[in-house]
């Protein structure tokens, strides 16, 4: 197993060393043999080169058979809206080069953060669905794109091929077909051309998979379910900006950020990463919540590596440590609040326990 470890920004080194641990101790259960190598991505590495994903990051990530990746962002350029180069650039550069087309979310509950999700805990218990987002298309990558030259108007482009949409859609179908065989596609349809394009490509390829129940919904009416029934969901695909901005909906409701990871495949080599962000305010004082990230290497075993085993042994560690109340401090209740770095270790030992 080779794999590409890419701290980036904020908490990502910490999160990535407590995944990369936790990595080495299920290889030496299963006797696996892992290399892995480091590289810059996002403001430390437009900082350290001028380049938020240098080439030498993405030659080794290609040489790779996995990216474990942990998060970009800096306020040094968030706050700073003339900035020419910026972190995100770097994660969208990535995207595009390794053909990531698609990003995968699994939305759980966790039994011990019932209580702390905004919604009803009848509500979310018992929630299980995966947000399949296209991640390489839509308004993020269209062209033109750009201001006037008096600086009074912006412009964005949303751009979609029969491609792009039909490749993602039966992705998701896949996936509908190994779970509960339900399927929503979620689209602007009334107003935007490029969804009424989704709708069309999508209600052909309808046809190929008569065993799932297909619905369509409008991204607003979409968005209002999540937050009223989230288990009337199973598998949901949406195009980019959509995707970005339910999956970081859907997330919330669960009780934490920092509980959920995510897969971003496609071309090439495979990303794993939680859905947070970079957590500036938290950097360098092991504080932050390794879990997602820790997950996110599940993933990784799971989706890249088809080690099934070893995947189910993350997630009975992290469940064991949530039970033995061994976590960090955005979950923490009345108790002790455990450093990022400790509640790693205790993985690391029940795992080395088994």
């Amino acid at each position: 197993m080779k794999i590409a470890v890419l701290p980036g920004d904020g908490i990502g080194p910490e999160i990535v060393a407590q995944a990369l641990e936790v990595t080495k101790a299920v290889c030496k259960k299963f006797g696996h043999v892992l290399t892995y190598q480091e590289a810059l991505v996002g403001a430390c590495a437009i900082d350290a080169v001028g380049d938020p994903y240098p080439a030498e990051t993405h030659a080794l990530c290609m040489e790779s058979d996995a990216v474990l990746f942990g998060a970009i962002g800096s306020p040094k350029y968030d706050n700073d809206p003339s900035a020419k180069v910026r972190p995100e650039q770097g994660l969208l550069a990535m995207r595009k080069k390794l053909g990531l087309y698609a990003n995968i979310r699994p939305v759980t509950t966790f039994p011990s953060l019932l209580h702390k999700s905004p919604l009803r805990s009848d509500l979310v218990e018992g929630a299980d669905f995966m947000c399949i987002r296209e991640l390489t298309g839509g308004i993020y990558f269209g062209r033109p794109q750009g201001r006037s030259e008096d600086g009074t108007t912006a412009y964005d482009t949303c751009v979609y091929t029969v491609e792009e949409i039909e490749r993602i859609v039966r992705l998701a179908y896949d996936y509908a077909m190994k779970r509960k065989k339900k399927l929503t596609i979620v689209d602007k349809a009334n107003v935007l051309c490029t969804s009424r394009l989704w709708r069309q490509v999508s209600q052909q390829l309808e046809k190929e998979y008569p065993e799932v129940a297909t619905e369509y919904m409008f991204v607003d009416n979409a968005a209002m379910q999540i937050i009223q029934w989230p288990k009337r969901f199973d598998v949901m695909v949406t195009e980019n900006m959509f995707g970005d901005i339910l999956t970081d909906e859907a997330s919330v409701i669960t009780g934490s950020l920092g509980m959920l990871p995510s897969a971003s495949i496609g071309i090439h080599t495979s990303v794993f990463e939680p859905i947070h962000g970079s957590y500036p305010q938290a950097a360098g004082k092991d504080i932050a919540n390794p879990l997602a990230t820790i997950l996110s290497a599940a993933l990784m075993f799971e989706y890249a590596f088809d080690l099934k085993a070893e995947g189910k042994l993350i997630r009975e560690a992290v469940d064991a440590s949530m039970a033995a109340k061994v976590v960090t401090e955005d979950i923490a209740e009345s108790g002790k609040a455990y450093k990022t770095s400790e509640v790693g270790q205790w993985i690391v030992d029940y795992i080395n326990k088994q």
